[in-house]
Order: C-alpha cells, then sequence, then structure tokens
C-alpha cells in the first residue's frame, strides 16, 4: 500500500511543530505487530532482534498469544515496547519510501505513557533498544513481585472535576496509601492504592458525582508509594544501563519538564514507577511549545483519544493514515 493508491499524504498540509507518542501498558492484545511484520522489513526485524535479546519468542506470544500469559505484566511491557518501536521502525520506513514530509520524520518533542516514556526514550536515541527490552522486562517483574507483597489496585473515575477528586482521595484515604496516579485528560482520572481506601474512594466518587467509576483488573498499584520496592531495585538497575543525551527532548511523565541530557533521564527513571503521570500536562507542554500535530506510534489508539480531550486544536495522526497497523 502506498500513498498514490488514493491515500492523501496525511502530513500533506503540515505546518508546526510534530510530536510523537508512545502507549503505555494496557495496550497490548493478541495479534499485534503480525500484520505490521508482513507490511514492513523494518518491524519485523525489530521484532527478531527482541526474540533474540529475550532469549524466546516474544513475536510468537505477540501473534498467537495466549492473551493471560501476554497480559501477564513481565511480557505485557516488553512485547509494547518492541511493537512500538517496530512500529516506528515501519513509519519512517513509509516515510522514507513514499517521501512523506520530504522522505524523513523530524519530530520536536517525544512522550510516552507511563511505560511509553522507555520507548520514547528509545525512539530518541537515549536508550539502546536491547538495554530497554530487558529493563521493562525487568520493571515487569518487580512490579508484579511489589503487588504481591503489598496488594492494591487502580480504578478510572469519569466525569469528576480534578478539585472534587483529590478531596475524595484526602477523604478514603486516611492513614492508609491512596493517590492520584494518572491524569488522563480532562474527565477521565486513576486512582491507585491499597485496597481499603481505593473501595472508599470508589464509594465517595459515585455519591459525589461520577459518571462512571471502574475498578482496574490488575492488583498492582502502579504510580504509587505501594511501589516503592520495586523503585528501588529499579533505580540501581537503571544507573548501570548506558545513556546517551536524547536526540529530541522527551517530555517527563510528571513534571512536564523537557528531559534534554542524561542526567534529566536518570533523575526521571529513578522514581519512574511510583510517581503519578500527568499525561493532561503532558499534551499542554507540547502544543504550548508549538506542536500541532501528533502521531500515535504503537499497539492500540487510547493516546489519540486522550489527546483529543485535551486540545482539540491538535491534529492527531495513527499508523494506518501512513497504510500501517500494529495489528
Amino acid at each position: 500500500m502506498t500513498m498514490t493508491d488514493d491515500r492523501p499524504n496525511p502530513l500533506a498540509n503540515f505546518s508546526g511543530d510534530l510530536a510523537l507518542v508512545f502507549p503505555g501498558q494496557g495496550s497490548q492484545f493478541v495479534g499485534m505487530g503480525r500484520t505490521l511484520t508482513e507490511q514492513s522489513v523494518a518491524a519485523r526485524h525489530v521484532l527478531e532482534e527482541a526474540d533474540r535479546v529475550l532469549g524466546f519468542s516474544l513475536s510468537t506470544l505477540c501473534f498467537d498469544g495466549p492473551a493471560e500469559e501476554l497480559e501477564d505484566t513481565y511480557n505485557s511491557q516488553p512485547a509494547i515496547l518492541a511493537v512500538s518501536v517496530a512500529a516506528l521502525a515501519a513509519l519512517h520506513e513509509r516515510v522514507a519510501a513514499e517521501g512523506i514530509s520530504g522522505g524523513k520524520l523530524s519530530p520536536t518533542l517525544l512522550a510516552g505513557h507511563s511505560l511509553g516514556e522507555f520507548t520514547a526514550l528509545v525512539a530518541a536515541d537515549a536508550l539502546a533498544f536491547a538495554d530497554a527490552l530487558c529493563l521493562v522486562r525487568e520493571r515487569g517483574r518487580l512490579m508484579k513481585e511489589a503487588g504481591a507483597e503489598r496488594p492494591g489496585g487502580m480504578a478510572a473515575v469519569l466525569g469528576l472535576d480534578d478539585a472534587v477528586l483529590a478531596e475524595v482521595v484526602a477523604e478514603a484515604k486516611g492513614d492508609d496509601i491512596l493517590v492520584i496516579a494518572n491524569a488522563n485528560c480532562p474527565g477521565q482520572t486513576v486512582i491507585s492504592g491499597e485496597l481499603a481506601p481505593l473501595e472508599r474512594a470508589v464509594d465517595l466518587a459515585k455519591a459525589r458525582g461520577a459518571k462512571r467509576v471502574a475498578r482496574l483488573a490488575i492488583t498492582i498499584a502502579s504510580h504509587s508509594p505501594l511501589m516503592a520496592g520495586a523503585s528501588e531495585h529499579l533505580r540501581a538497575l537503571i544507573a548501570e544501563v548506558p545513556i546517551q543525551t536524547p536526540r529530541v527532548p522527551v517530555i517527563a511523565n510528571e513534571s512536564g519538564a523537557l528531559m534534554a541530557s542524561v542526567d534529566d533521564i536518570r533523575q526521571e527513571l529513578a522514581h519512574h514507577v511510583e510517581r503519578p503521570v500527568n499525561w493532561t500536562n503532558t499534551i499542554n507542554v507540547m502544543t504550548g511549545a508549538g506542536v500541532s500535530t501528533v502521531i500515535e506510534v504503537g499497539p492500540g489508539q487510547a493516546l489519540t483519544g486522550l489527546i483529543k480531550r485535551i486540545d482539540r486544536d491538535v491534529t492527531t495522526l495513527r499508523l494506518e493514515d501512513f497504510g500501517l497497523t500494529a495489528k
């Protein structure tokens, strides 16, 4: 498939700056990457490398499942990273072949949602793909162990004012652990923590007018202090991983600061798993810096929907707009 098959150049009227964003955990699905590797030699090479690095056929797990094994955080984290990097390779290949945007994508900013921040660092040439794969697989193992040692959970709260939700969390947690974990977009926030205060918060949020409150089907309280043990081990691992100055700045999940140096990256990753993700602020930082077009690169389309709820004026593109698919 080419851009000449009555398919318009998705960047034909491009103006302003371009950013790439990468999805996090929850975007995995059985079958992801299979068609992509049929469409792109570059994508196939990425997944072949992932299989070699990890010492088992991650690609087969992505293509054929079983779902329960793919959804295990120990596997889903490297799987999402690998398919996202494969999608990026395919995108660069397609852009070069079709002469889109002069044959080269030149983003001015990169960002990833939670796990996706590691993919963004690979895209920025700050982390080697092989190192990132091993790091996120260990990240998944440590998070799983932390969840077993200190059980918790997460819940998505829809349609409740931020200030009201902050009051709900403060009231529900008491002396326990409960935090706002993901500010995904206006009206969609995820809370995370111990089970008792989480249940209290679910009831309180409904009583205070939330349109919907849904417990997530996980027993891991990501982006909360319950991940402190995992975070401590990850810091030691990250200290040993080679990191380069990023070719393109990456927006930090919590602060929205632009990570433009090795020290910036190490400081961000040191506490990444226990600190919140402010995706709303991430997109606002992008648009404030002049970004007008954002391409979501990886499995799923969740980030595209969130971005539109944050800023309707942003042009959002997906792999399908370039004749590709993450399937």
